[in-house]
């Protein structure tokens, strides 16, 4: 190494490089905001210089900088207080204690005042586990907020439950036609029970208040924050511009080019940009995409648009997945794209696809049943066919569902799949009853892909579940419930090596950055992780235990516990 000497040492340890062949080393060395060498103990402690600062790791685990690779960060900001109230396990366990939680909320709003509130899953409600028939109803809400209307976001943001004064805000009434894409959950007399799925959410979320920049500006510093103290310098915000609603509007992107602009925004976030919304359609996309061009940031370390983001269905729970074979009870499910007939949407799907690659971004397209996504596979095949590109990177976001066919081709053409273990670890049980058993313990294929070629990033999907990367090290590695501790698809269980590389050095080749980020190596941003204890080796239960004690970001500490 030559120049002056290291600003930053961190030796005695147990440095998880994550490089090709994932070495273990005992230290290493930063200067400024790069790492500039790594290697044993004696080697980097010859390195210091009087300036030095030099931390002892006395056998404590480092590692890159973690990245979660698709987590919406401002909507993510704007589910926490003073933006929102939390109605999502454990903070509530019944249908009662959403009631109470709402009742507190309306009566300290000013008149009139929306309500809203993120993470209620009847998965965990005593009334919905006690009578199957039992589902949230516009009638529990309004008996606590009758003249306030509410909105809450289910867990999984395909879903919203809400008031009838919301309702009649928004003109929801009996005669009311949803969306393409959008299911009105309706009572025996054909009115709505205010259930709102999928696009016809937008039915409500069109007239909930705006935030403003300003207010998006602080929920992204507060879940910096929290990042960082997950040791956590990278994200994908995935979804941001004149399809997404709220928090995912096009305010969004001014809110974090203007914190990259004032130096305030420490972390690194790209950027997949959303021209459509769900149940859009090409001429959607093209709009939009006019609308947006490609913002630009005056860090492109710290804030990159690098792709686009579509929606092709739904979500399994919700049975708006599209699939192959039918869910027990029957039906499909469906694309939630433009079109009065599958074949018309396979092809407005086919279309945006085509219309996003030829504009050169990357495609980030949710999908999650089989069906949907050997449409979207096979639609990016045809794109680039149509249209090579050497290195477009495009991905599958979710593929819950995703088979060997599709596996190939996207490992052929270098394409990669973003899972969410931590969902699988929440949602296991629920999905035996809603896709089989069978189909079930294959959600999340993360070892037949990993062995079919294909890059796996793994993510939280905040505001989903928590960003927490240990938790989704520890489900990658042991597929059990949450609920219940059962092992759901055991055969697709992963190491621990494989595991951390989708929280690290995949996502940076998601974000075209793996030259200079994702791994601790000479020449790379020292974007580093310190935990307190040992990681290899270390009993996979034991994992979400484990502290993050230090976290640097672009060779400064951000966090110190």
């Amino acid at each position: 190494m030559r120049g002056s000497a290291p600003t930053l040492v961190l030796t005695g340890g147990q440095v998880l490089t994550v490089d090709r062949d994932f070495t273990v080393t005992e230290g290493v060395a930063v200067r400024g905001r790069d790492i500039v060498a790594t290697g044993s103990d004696s080697e980097m402690r010859a390195l210091a210089g009087p300036g030095t600062r030099v931390v002892e790791l006395a056998g404590r685990t480092v590692l890159p900088g973690l990245n979660d690779s698709h987590l919406h960060g401002a909507a993510y900001g704007m589910t926490k207080p003073p933006f929102a109230i939390d109605v999502g396990h454990p903070t509530v366990s019944s249908i009662a204690d959403i009631a109470a939680a709402v009742r507190t909320a309306a009566s300290a709003a000013r008149p009139g005042e929306w309500i809203i509130g993120l993470g209620w899953d009847p998965g965990y409600l005593t009334e919905c586990l006690a009578d199957p028939r039992r589902f949230p109803h516009r009638r529990d809400l309004d008996a606590v907020a009758p003249h306030h209307p509410v909105c809450l976001t289910d867990f999984s943001s395909h879903m919203v439950w809400a008031n009838s004064e919301a309702l009649r805000r928004c003109g929801i009434d009996a005669g009311s036609t949803p969306p393409p894409g959008g299911v009105i959950d309706r009572d025996a007399h054909a009115e709505p029970t205010g259930i709102l799925r999928e696009a016809a959410q937008q039915l409500l979320q069109a007239s909930l208040p705006t935030p403003t920049i300003a207010q998006r500006r602080l929920a992204v510093q507060g879940v910096v924050r929290e990042l960082h103290a997950r040791g956590i310098t990278s994200y994908t915000e995935p979804g941001l511009g004149p399809g997404g609603a709220g928090t995912l509007a096009t305010e969004n992107w001014t809110a974090y080019a203007e914190l990259v602009a004032a130096g305030e925004l420490d972390a690194r976030v790209s950027v997949l940009l959303l021209p459509a919304p769900m149940g859009g359609s090409a001429d959607d996309l093209r709009k939009g995409l006019a609308e947006l061009r490609r913002p630009t940031s005056a860090d492109p370390r710290r804030l990159n648009a690098i792709g686009v983001k579509i929606f092709a269905d739904g979500v399994p729970p919700n049975r708006t997945a599209w699939m192959n074979e039918p869910y027990p009870e029957g039906g499909h499910g469906a694309l939630c794209v433009h079109g009065d007939t599958p074949a018309l949407q396979v092809e407005e799907l086919r279309d945006m696809i085509g219309i996003a690659h030829r504009a050169g971004f990357q495609l980030g397209v949710h999908v999650t049943g089989d069906r949907a996504i050997d449409t979207v596979v096979d639609a990016f095949v045809a794109a680039h066919t149509a249209a090579p590109r050497p290195d477009a990177r495009h991905y599958v976001i979710h593929g819950d569902f995703i088979g060997a066919d599709s596996l190939a081709k996207l490992a052929a053409h270098g394409y990669g799949v973003n899972m969410n273990p931590a969902i699988k670890w929440t949602i296991s049980d629920l999905m035996d009853e809603v896709v089989g058993p069978e189909r079930s313990a294959y959600q999340w294929p993360v070892r037949t892909a990993i062995e079919a070629g294909v890059r796996v990033c793994a993510s939280s999907d905040a505001p989903i579940t928590e960003p927490d990367w240990r938790q989704g090290v520890a489900a990658m590695m042991l597929r059990e419930s949450r609920a219940s501790g059962r092992t759901s698809g055991p055969e697709q269980r992963v190491t621990l090596a494989e595991a951390l590389r989708a929280y690290t050095a995949t996502p940076a080749w998601q974000d075209f950055a793996d030259d200079w980020k994702g791994t601790v190596e000479p020449g790379k941003v020292a974007d580093l992780c310190v935990l307190d204890r040992p990681l290899l080796d270390l009993d996979p239960h034991g994992i979400t235990d484990v502290q993050v004690d230090l976290t640097v970001f672009d060779g400064t500490v951000v966090h110190e516990r």
